[in-house]
């Protein structure tokens, strides 16, 4: 009965909302979350992905757009919705035909299409460009930007461990402080403090439990990049080094495998993925760089009788007394380079790097871990490549390992500007290893796979973009629940539909097969899952006030031992920005229905400023959440969200030390951000 009276309210709301957008003049704005939501599509259950430092770097350029008559092409490659073409384009419309006068010029770029540029117009300008002499330092220093921001979640419930485990308040902290002059110079600190975790006592009797400092020194003279402190690092596709995150598959076929390269500051809270130390990247040539980096840094883990390192923590959490017995169980120190460069239409690069562990490193080597690598030395070298032959664009790159080998390669190829295709074949050999890699992948890792991936976006009706793609992939050696070698197969259709900027909306299809174990009468056996995804999708805006999104989505999961599970769930937020008053707020509200875990479903709202996340909800119930943010001027601003989640299947939440007595969780969340 509910189902039916929410479907009826969701026809309802539709019907009208479309009636009334038919004579809006209000242009439809793509938030930055947005952006992040549509490409994160294959992510959402990656719990090693960190987006906050792609968050911050797309803030930044969005409130200091990037000009395009000035813009290089490390600047445009920060964007991960633009394909490699496209920012070759770009910057060849400009050499030919002279500085842009207005972005409406971006429409005139061969292969720029209607969608990418409404995406890419909040985060570049067209400005003269100033050929004058450089800025001295005295002058570089007047246009530096500060900004402080401090962020405070307070949970509205108890969780058992406090009882008896955690060391700490429930109270999550953080604070960031952040300088920056022009683009040449980027200074940050860090501090973090998780739920649960002790402040200024026990085992963080300096305050926080996490530090992070970075400084980052970009475009004076031959040097193009020097980074101290904590740093990030990505070159090629990823087989050998990318502590950053990639897209992989996504719904966009530009941001499939689309990475900055180089060194990059590491400005969030994620413990694990970065590297302290120091790093520089030269200018040797007009199209060579040479590269070199050193790190020294600290591992959680754990540690056995014989004082070896038997695995690695990754989460940074330190609320128990067994957690906070993990904390630097072990150094890590790391060296390497990469030489990059080419001429024409080649480039190619080479990446090497070095690995050294004060401890010998025994990971429990049994099951679907027999290849996992064991000691205290790695190395991991690779070679990638780029060639740019009219509309086909080639690239990839083959890696060694201590052991194993791993290669990936895409060709890319536009038939016009509405008229796209991708090809990506990669092989990662199942005793190939590297601790800080990451590229286009199925699974969690660059190890154990071997797949065909294609894919297709076309705009053969106005108005309309479709997209369309299929991997077909293998893992030679077992996986977790999985006893065996095993294969699947993942598609996904979207049709886009935009008739006018105040109003759009998507369709969303996608089908994966999997195999996964059951213990049958002689021993385990191997049997399919089979997995259906819908959504639709609406966006629009009535007028300057409101703005409305709906979204429903279907989840169908089928089994041997469960037989079909089905999950769903019907969201609608409403924003509202007040006129002569400088308060945006937004309301929303979902209503879920799931089987159980498998059929578990997704959703996103919205988060404090540089946040993302996308949590999974299974079982019946109800999320709602009111956002609101409040410049008092250009120099402050504060933010406030309240969430509440209440379940009608069950009388308490979560788990063991994480059991919430009761059947509602909500939390307050608040940030604070002074700009001087």
């Amino acid at each position: 009965m509910t189902n039916t009276i929410l479907m009826r309210l969701f026809v309802v709301i539709n019907l009208l909302l479309i009636t009334s957008v038919n004579n809006a003049q209000t242009p439809l704005t793509t938030s930055v979350e947005d952006i992040l939501e549509n490409i994160a599509v294959n992510n959402y259950d990656d719990e090693d992905i960190d987006w906050s430092n792609l968050l911050i770097d797309l803030y930044q350029q969005k409130e200091n757009p990037i000009n395009l008559n000035s813009a290089t092409k490390e600047e445009l490659e920060s964007f991960p919705f633009l394909s490699h073409i496209q920012i070759e384009n770009i910057l060849a419309y400009i050499y030919i035909h002279g500085e842009m006068k207005t972005l409406s010029e971006l429409m005139l770029v061969k292969d720029m299409d209607r969608q990418t540029i409404d995406i890419l117009t909040p985060f570049v300008c067209v400005q003269p460009v100033n050929n004058s002499a450089p800025l001295r330092l005295k002058e570089l220093l007047k246009t530096n930007r500060n900004e402080l921001i401090t962020r405070l979640d307070i949970p509205l419930y108890r969780r058992k461990g406090y009882e008896d485990r955690y060391l700490g308040p429930p109270i999550y902290n953080s604070v960031r402080y952040s300088f920056s002059c022009s683009d040449k110079l980027y200074l940050g600190l860090v501090g973090e403090k998780d739920a649960g975790e002790p402040f200024g006592a026990l085992h963080n009797k300096k305050g926080y439990d996490y530090y992070s400092m970075y400084l980052l020194i970009q475009n004076i003279g031959l040097l193009k990049t020097l980074a101290v402190g904590n740093y990030q690092l990505n070159f090629g596709q990823g087989l050998v080094m990318n502590s950053g995150f990639t897209v992989g598959k996504s719904g966009y076929l530009a941001t499939s495998l689309n990475n900055k390269q180089g060194i990059r500051k590491h400005s969030s809270t994620d413990e694990y993925n970065y590297f302290r130390g120091v790093a520089a990247t030269f200018s040797l040539h007009k199209l060579w760089t040479l590269t070199g980096f050193y790190s020294h840094r600290n591992l959680d883990g754990t540690i056995n009788e014989l004082g070896e390192l038997t695995s690695i923590y990754k989460t940074g959490l330190h609320r128990t007394d067994k957690e906070s017995m993990k904390r630097n169980a072990a150094s890590l120190q790391l060296m390497g380079g990469n030489i990059s460069g080419g001429f024409r239409q080649l480039r190619f690069g080479f990446t090497g790097i070095y690995y050294v562990m004060n401890r010998s490193y025994q990971p429990m080597l049994t099951g679907y871990q027999q290849y996992n690598l064991q000691g205290n030395k790695f190395y991991n070298v690779g070679m990638n490549y780029a060639w740019r032959y009219h509309n086909f664009f080639l690239s990839g790159e083959v890696a060694k390992g201590t052991k194993g080998m791993a290669t990936i390669n895409q060709l890319h190829y536009d038939f016009s500007q509405n008229y796209r295709v991708m090809l990506v074949h990669r092989y990662y050999a199942h005793d190939y290893w590297a601790m800080f890699a990451r590229s286009f992948s199925e699974g969690s890792g660059v190890q154990n796979e071997n797949g065909w991936y294609v894919a297709a976006q076309c705009s053969p009706i106005k108005y309309w973009n479709f997209f369309a793609s299929a991997d077909l992939f293998s893992f030679p050696w077992w996986r977790y629940r999985i006893s065996n070698p095993s294969q699947g197969v993942d598609v996904m259709l979207r049709a886009n539909y935009n008739p006018r900027k105040t109003y759009n909306m998507e369709l969303n299809y996608r089908f994966k097969r999997k195999e996964r174990d059951v213990s049958g009468t002689q021993g385990q056996e191997i049997h399919p899952t089979y997995q259906h995804r819908f959504r639709y999708r609406l966006n629009y805006n009535p007028n300057q006030l409101f703005t409305f999104r709906t979204t429903a989505d279907l989840n169908l999961f089928s089994f041997q031992t469960t037989g079909l599970s089905k999950g769903f769930h019907l969201t609608q937020s409403v924003g509202y920005n007040l006129p002569l008053f400088p308060l945006k707020m937004q309301l929303q509200g979902s209503y879920f229905d799931t089987d159980n875990y498998d059929s578990r479903i997704f959703i996103t709202e919205r988060q404090m400023l540089y946040a993302f996340y996308t949590p999974s909800y299974q079982g019946n119930g109800f999320r709602w959440s009111v956002y609101a943010r409040y410049d008092l001027n250009r120099h402050w601003m504060c933010m406030i969200k309240f969430g509440q989640t209440i379940y009608l299947d069950r009388e308490t939440i979560g788990t063991g030390p994480d059991l919430i007595t009761g059947n509602k969780k909500g939390d307050v969340q608040m940030l604070l951000r002074v700009k001087f």
